[in-house]
């Protein structure tokens, strides 16, 4: 299906082929979107998503498991869109803010494009979070790193040069952020996606990994129980137990950093060192409810 595009949102001059207009999260997006990989998901595929990994995204794309359901956050990032994207019209009247349909690149029909507006040239991605962590000074590129794959892969898709990332903050912080074309980046990431896309064809199931969407997918591919036992390698037991013990270690060692950050908190807030938030003390009923990490996933340092 190609639809007109309205005026003053024309796609850059790439050629980008638009599949149409489709409500996100309907079965006609969800549809556009099967025999290729969407912005988001191209960080998946090279090991740098939050949320899906690259074996439960080949899993899914083959239909062997659900689609993703929409969460709570997915639910109300849809929500704030039309009004983040607002008031970005608000402050940049150079140009209209005008919607976008889905495309696909020229010449890469798997690769497949779904920016939330246009603006002149330029693309805009809205997003929700509800802190600002991983987010840096406004202005610059500073933005978690699977929303940079986003962004990279539109304007890879539609030729452009530039993504306006704006993001709304614990629902009241407003910040832009600009993200402009790397070819390099842009090439590494289409390269991956070509390469997915093959392995997909060729009914190559990508490596397990340590990524909880993966242990998600592999416990929702088995169904029933037949009462059998299976014989494995002695070196994936070994594995397995040395992991069990390594891993009781370490939750004595983190329950007794808790202890102690707790401690020295008293009865403040966060825990940092100079600006840099450590965790959070949350509080019900006058007492310490729980202790919340600054960072959700294990980082390099």
């Amino acid at each position: 299906m190609t639809t007109t595009l309205p005026a003053g949102a024309q796609a850059p001059a790439a050629g980008p082929t638009v599949l149409g207009r489709f409500e996100p999260g309907s079965p006609e997006w969800h549809a556009a979107r099967a025999a290729g990989i969407g912005g988001s998901e191209i960080a998946a595929v090279v090991g740098l998503s939050p949320h899906e990994s690259r074996f439960s995204l080949w899993h899914r794309k083959r239909g062997l498991i659900a689609p993703v359901e929409e969460s709570e956050e997915m639910y109300w990032g849809k929500v704030h869109e039309p009004a983040i994207c607002a008031r970005f019209a608000e402050l940049h009247p150079e140009h209209p803010v005008t919607t976008a349909p889905t495309y696909a690149a020229a010449g890469r029909p798997w690769q497949i494009g779904n920016p939330d507006r246009l603006w002149g040239p330029d693309l805009i991605e809205a997003k929700t979070a509800r802190d600002a962590e991983g987010w840096g000074q406004e202005g610059t590129d500073q933005i978690p790193v699977h929303y940079r794959c986003q962004c990279l892969w539109y304007l890879d898709v539609l030729g452009a040069r530039r993504c306006w990332v704006v993001v709304l903050i614990a629902g009241s912080e407003y910040r832009e952020y600009v993200v402009e074309y790397d070819p390099a980046e842009a090439a590494l990431l289409r390269d991956a996606g070509a390469e997915f896309m093959r392995t997909l064809a060729a009914d190559e199931r990508p490596d397990i990994d340590g990524h909880s969407a993966t242990y998600a997918t592999i416990r929702a591919l088995p169904e029933g129980l037949d009462d059998v036992d299976v014989d494995i390698p002695p070196s994936l037991r070994d594995r397995f137990h040395a992991a069990q013990d390594a891993a009781w270690l370490a939750e004595d060692e983190l329950t007794a950093c808790k202890g102690e950050l707790l401690d020295a908190i008293g009865t403040g807030r966060r825990a940092v060192v100079g600006r840099e938030r450590v965790a959070t003390r949350t509080v019900r009923d006058g007492r310490t409810y729980q202790l919340l990490p600054a960072r959700t996933r294990r980082t390099a340092r």
